[in-house]
């Protein structure tokens, strides 16, 4: 594979859409049982490593499709003006045996996935384009970290309910939110009467509209998140991680079942579109491909990103409370078959999450879409 300065290319197209670094420290801590070794990594990161495209696009990616076409600020995907100027949803939906198939997930530009009470595992999908989709969900009740990384992309938060540690949360001024037990909110919702409760209820995006639009919700950003989150470059010169060197591992099998013993969820490299495949093996289900019930495509990610959190429990139901505030903390970045230890840093309810290697550098995301696994201090997952 023909190797790029980034140099060369910011001649022909921007590449990244923000200039987002910090001056860092190298952070000597393990995770889990793949090695690295920060010692092999290049002084100057962002100056290199960014190769000639091999998985089947070519630089049609550094021009619009159509006129009047940007940037995604979620995916760096072209869409139109339109949708990238208006605020996502982010939706709660569980994730165990009773609440598959999924529906519309596919569709998800990124998707969070952490425990909730009883090591279950429940997911956030963060939709950029969703007022015409008419099934979304299922859909459940809200936990207060979900929200901290909702805040991140100035997203409406969708959920049914949730236990009273999330009041002050929803009670913050600008915290914008659709609920079903709302009852200015019903016409979000409908219930699949083919499917049994609590794992019958879906949103609508048409539904949504209506329900944001008489609240008196604003559509549009609001500026109080980061106009930068994720760093990307394009299609055409992916990030495929070799200026790494030796402290890029490779991996092709991404096992995370040692931090979601309900879900046991796992990804599969496919070299030739260079996506990561999501299955799961829920407990009480079969091992498979984890599909969408409306596109049938199995969910795939381009970047995979590992986030290490400190927790503790709240009470003896298990529900449990996550440090999203914090710094220097562990975390792996996983893209095209390679990946690279990486720490996590968080500011404030509405700042970006950020992920920097171990020279402090921020880490650049490739184009599409991207899935979040939030795990637990002392759970480990494996790769190969």
């Amino acid at each position: 594979m023909t190797k790029r300065k980034i140099g060369i290319v910011l001649t022909v197209c921007v590449i990244f859409l923000c200039a987002c670094s910090r001056t860092g420290t190298e952070n000597d801590s393990t995770v889990q049982n793949a090695s690295y070794n920060s010692s092999d990594t290049s002084e100057d990161l962002n100056n290199n490593g960014l190769s000639e495209n091999n998985f089947g696009t070519s630089t049609e990616d550094l021009q619009p499709p159509r006129e009047g076409m940007v940037r995604s600020r979620l995916t760096n995907e072209w869409v139109s003006a339109e949708v990238a100027e208006t605020r996502p949803i982010a939706v709660m939906i569980p994730n165990e045996i009773g609440a598959v198939p999924h529906y519309n997930l596919s569709n998800a530009s990124v998707i969070y996935e952490a425990n909730v009470e009883d090591r279950m595992s429940r997911m956030m999908a963060v939709f950029e384009d969703w007022q015409d989709l008419e099934t979304i969900g299922n859909v459940r009740s809200l936990r207060t970290y979900f929200g901290y990384w909702a805040f991140e992309w100035d997203a409406f938060l969708v959920h049914s309910g949730g236990p009273y540690f999330i009041d002050d949360l929803i009670a913050q001024p600008n915290t914008q939110n659709v609920d079903d037990h709302l009852g200015t909110d019903a016409a979000a919702f409908f219930r699949d009467e083919n499917r049994p409760m609590p794992h019958n209820l879906f949103a609508t995006g048409p539904g949504l509209l209506k329900v944001i639009k008489e609240k008196g919700y604003s559509l549009k950003y609001r500026g109080l998140a980061d106009d930068c989150h994720y760093r990307f470059t394009d299609r055409a010169n992916q990030n495929t991680l070799t200026q790494y060197g030796d402290s890029a591992v490779n991996a092709s099998y991404i096992d995370m079942s040692g931090c979601y013993p309900l879900t046991r969820c796992y990804f599969e490299y496919n070299d030739s579109d260079g996506l990561y495949y999501r299955s799961q093996h829920l407990s009480g289900g079969s091992d498979g491909p984890h599909t969408d019930a409306v596109t049938g495509e199995q969910l795939s990610f381009k970047n995979i990103l590992v986030q290490y959190v400190e927790y503790r429990e709240l009470n003896s139901d298990g529900y449990m409370v996550f440090n999203c505030h914090d710094h220097t903390r562990d975390g792996w970045y996983f893209t095209n078959g390679r990946g690279i230890h990486v720490t996590w840093e968080k500011n404030s309810d509405y700042g970006a999450t950020r992920y920097y290697d171990d020279s402090g550098n921020e880490i650049v995301l490739n184009t599409g879409r991207t899935m979040v696994c939030i795990v637990l201090d002392g759970d480990n997952f494996t790769f190969r």
